[in-house]
């Protein structure tokens, strides 16, 4: 799900190239311009019988569930960020309980946090108090993958991520834009103005890096997993 955003982009190759482009489905709600290998589809994330039945026809093992409305882009449409991004797990979950999907990859992000949550050595327990929906959607998202972990077994994985940098896709709404953008107009030859104080800190991170503990989070036996 999510197959054609920032990360999605990447993903899908690299999952292609572990495992063949046949084993590999990539759906998104945009039409592909036909850059994968293996078969894609075109799916609404809101749309629960079309996704059931895609998940049954090719018998879909694991589920990477990347599609969302992310933080700046849901501050102008908070209905829609809630009913993607909350709406649509829930989809995913149902249909991955019914079907007996292996695993479910739904990422978190540090937008969970907010300003009472502690800025230096964050503790993986602590304040959780969002100041976007999009941030409130994902501590919602976390205690429903807990939620369906505990009562139904199914094995919902995730990562809160920081910030984003690649190069393959743009970033598609999210409040680190700017740290992708900055290079593509410094590529232009073009002058970029950010709208941070020079010395502000944000954490980010690289896509290989992002690609890289998906892996690896994703390969590890359910019993290695606290």
């Amino acid at each position: 799900m999510g197959a054609l955003g920032q990360i999605g982009t990447e993903l899908v190759a690299e999952l292609q190239q572990r495992y063949g482009g046949g084993k590999v489905l990539a759906i998104d709600i945009r039409e592909s311009s036909g850059g994968f290998r293996g078969s894609f589809e075109r799916l609404d994330v809101l749309d629960r019988e079309s996704l059931g039945r895609l998940v049954k026809e090719y018998d879909v093992g694991t589920i990477y569930h990347l599609a969302a409305i992310l933080s700046a882009s849901g501050e102008k449409k908070p209905e829609l960020a809630w009913r993607v991004n909350v709406d649509g797990l829930c989809n995913v979950l149902d249909v991955a309980r019914e079907h007996g999907v292996k695993r479910v990859f739904h990422p978190s992000s540090i937008a969970v946090f907010g300003p009472e949550t502690p800025r230096e050595n964050t503790p993986e327990h602590t304040v959780l108090r969002p100041r976007t929906i999009h941030g409130v959607s994902k501590v919602v998202g976390e205690l429903l993958g807990l939620y369906y972990f505990e009562k139904w077994g199914v094995d919902v994985r995730g990562i809160r991520f920081p910030g984003v940098i690649s190069s393959e896709a743009p970033p598609g709404g999210g409040t680190t834009d700017y740290t992708v953008e900055m290079f593509y107009a410094a590529v232009r030859g073009e002058h970029y103005t950010c709208f941070l104080r020079e010395d502000s800190r944000l954490p980010m991170i690289y896509m290989p890096d992002c690609l890289k503990f998906m892996r690896l989070l994703m390969d590890a036996s359910s019993d290695r997993l606290v």
